[in-house]
């Protein structure tokens, strides 16, 4: 969904919170190349200090080769196809097949790097989908060179020394892509197999454990290969069973003669399987219009080339070629705001300055102009069960998906309740739609400003006076507010920094089923 910026929407910020604030400054392809270059600079470090033995000039020529090869190859491709290349992505590629081949001066090493290098490159563009990758780009590199002889990948990032920086910059990187649970499912699951099978051979229960972890590629894989958002299905339980089936994979022997067990063969495996998951038919969008909902959100309007299969609460990722280049590809995931099988695909995004290039895309659009929908996903769909009661959370443009609830008629005689929070009154988005949705919509303002006629004014609620200002929605306010919010579900939408704080001020108001929509930027 698109990201709002909220003020005094929640409780003062947790610590988790404010790193939610920090890591949301920038993209997940900026953070990967971040973490990746950090681990980079470190290897060096520990060449330096004889805590590896390949070399300081082997590393630095076969550093110097994997981005050079990487980014050049994709250069040119992106050249050969008219198409402005992703600069973060081909560098995020050649620092991953620097970690995962050994490097050298032999020249058949060298060229079985070079190959993995040009394939990754040619495979995003080869083996492209409606402009997402089917597989990921540097396992595939590495398993192909594998094939031809010339050089096997040895994943060395999975070294003990390396562990130090692996272990927070994995974390980092999974928390960031809420993937923390989909890690934690792979690494038990893999880490458990390798185990049993050390423990078999006569290790050692300690030692097996340590092995798996600290000389298997497990923790580099999962961090920066498997949880790649690219090559993931659109469902979190597909994603965990995906996890579940690519540990085994990965952590059970097997010869096929000219397959064997490698952890880019189990990944390939995983995307192919992601892949099959998905949506993948041909979705052209055709803008149909847009409108001002207020003076910084607007809702733009598409005609698909056919019905879209999406569930109320899912959000779609669109490629944008007319953004400008801004080190942030073109692909941009918004929540959809209409009911699936209507005739329009419809977006409702925050238009206020400073605009980011896809943003600035969008407002630029002419009727007519075609898009394409590259995958449909998510999980904040409403609870199966008819008859559970709801509490939906909305901070500023965090509106969107739940406007999907509404019109798709899942919250159509259910017990719900629509908490927004706005700056002001003149901030509320979709105030037309949420007076005519027969929903009990509560509106709290910032400035302390009253609702839009025919929504219920928080201040008036709690028993506190519309013209009352308060710096913060608390626990306590919402305890007020809702104060059966024990016996709800409640789902929380907004900016990664106003979803954290709602998410504690609901927990201590007693809520014991939270779930959470809040936007990624990857």
């Amino acid at each position: 969904m698109s990201t709002t910026q909220t003020p005094q929407a929640g409780p003062a910020p947790s610590l988790a919170g404010r790193l939610d604030t920090l890591l949301g400054r920038v993209t997940m392809y900026r953070l990967i190349l971040l973490v990746l270059a950090a681990l980079a600079a470190y290897s060096l470090l520990l060449e330096v200090l004889g805590w590896l033995t390949f070399g300081v000039a082997e590393l630095l020529v076969h550093l110097a080769l994997c981005l050079l090869l990487t980014y050049g190859s994709n250069m040119g491709l992106a050249a050969l196809f008219k198409v402005r290349q992703h600069p973060e992505s081909s560098l995020i590629t050649g620092l991953l097949i620097y970690f995962l081949f050994w490097p050298s001066f032999q020249a058949l090493d060298v060229a079985g790097v070079a190959l993995a290098c040009v394939l990754a490159s040619a495979s995003k563009y080869a083996l492209a989908w409606r402009g997402r990758h089917i597989f990921n780009p540097a396992a595939l590199g590495a398993f192909v060179a594998g094939l031809t002889g010339l050089n096997i990948a040895t994943w060395w990032a999975a070294t003990p020394a390396m562990l130090w920086l692996v272990v927070p910059g994995v974390l980092l990187v999974l928390y960031r892509a809420r993937k923390l649970l989909m890690g934690t499912v792979f690494t038990l699951v893999a880490s458990s197999i390798i185990t049993l099978e050390l423990l078999r051979a006569g290790m050692g229960a300690g030692e097996g454990i340590w092995q798996a972890l600290a000389q298997r590629p497990v923790l580099f894989f999962v961090g920066f290969m498997l949880s790649e958002p690219l090559t993931l299905p659109p469902r979190r339980w597909q994603q965990l069973s995906l996890a579940a089936l690519v540990g085994v994979v990965f952590a059970l022997p097997y010869n096929l003669g000219f397959i064997a067990n490698s952890p880019e063969a189990a990944l390939l495996l995983g995307n192919l399987v992601a892949f099959l998951a998905g949506q993948r038919g041909a979705v052209k969008l055709t803008f149909a219009g847009s409108r001002p909902l207020t003076a910084t959100t607007t809702e733009f309007s598409f005609t698909p080339s056919r019905p879209v299969r999406f569930r109320p609460g899912q959000y779609m990722e669109l490629d944008l070629p007319q953004a400008a280049s801004d080190g942030k590809g073109r692909r941009r995931v918004f929540s959809l705001t209409g009911a699936p099988k209507a005739g329009l695909v419809t977006f409702g995004v925050r238009t206020a300055q400073p605009l980011s290039a896809a943003k600035k895309a969008l407002l630029g659009l002419q009727p007519g102009d075609r898009l394409t929908a590259t995958s449909v996903g998510g999980d904040f769909v409403p609870p199966r069960d008819p008859e559970r009661p709801v509490l939906l959370i909305a901070a500023g443009i965090g509106i969107t998906p739940f406007l999907s609830h509404l019109a798709s008629g899942a919250l159509a005689g259910r017990d719900a309740v629509l908490l927004l929070l706005a700056r002001s009154a003149d901030d509320v988005a979709y105030a037309e739609e949420l007076r005519a949705s027969g929903v009990n919509v509560v509106v709290w303002t910032a400035d302390g400003s009253a609702a839009p006629p025919g929504l219920t004014d928080a201040r008036v609620g709690a028993g506190t006076g519309a013209g009352t200002s308060a710096a913060r929605l608390d626990a306590a306010g919402l305890a007020a507010l809702v104060p059966d919010i024990a016996r709800r579900q409640v789902y929380i939408s907004g900016s990664p920094a106003s979803v954290s704080s709602l998410r504690r001020a609901a927990r201590r108001a007693g809520a014991k089923r939270v779930r959470v929509d809040s936007f990624l930027g990857y």
